[in-house]
């Protein structure tokens, strides 16, 4: 079994920063991927960001230039740093990790950016 557990979400004025924190842990033997997705009310899940193994990343062009993803390989830990947040960002957010052919999720956590 692989467990994702999140943490740093919260609410925060336009304009604003939040770091977000996802540790994998259980059985785990090569993480391909791990990376972020949101869902806001009404609408599908989206990619927000993801690094693979060797390093790149990938980023939804909404966030590009005001988020950074970044990984602890030694923790299995995987961290997404929102700065210049939006209200359009509001969302929960989700940690994602593909391990061995399989995608496994976290609980999620609510990012709200409200004044």
């Amino acid at each position: 079994q692989v467990q994702l557990v999140e943490s740093g979400g919260g609410l925060v004025q336009p304009g604003g920063s939040l770091r977000l924190s996802c540790t994998a842990s259980g059985s785990i033997s090569t993480i391909y991927t791990m990376g972020w997705y949101r869902q806001a009310p009404g609408k599908e899940r989206e990619l927000v960001a993801r690094q693979y193994s060797g390093g790149a990343t990938v980023y939804a062009d909404s966030v590009k230039g005001r988020f950074t993803i970044s990984r602890d390989y030694a923790k299995n830990t995987v961290y997404l740093q929102m700065n210049s947040l939006k209200p359009e960002d509001t969302a929960v957010y989700y940690c994602n990790a593909l391990i061995r052919s399989t995608n496994y999720w976290g609980q999620g956590t609510r990012v709200t950016a409200s004044s």
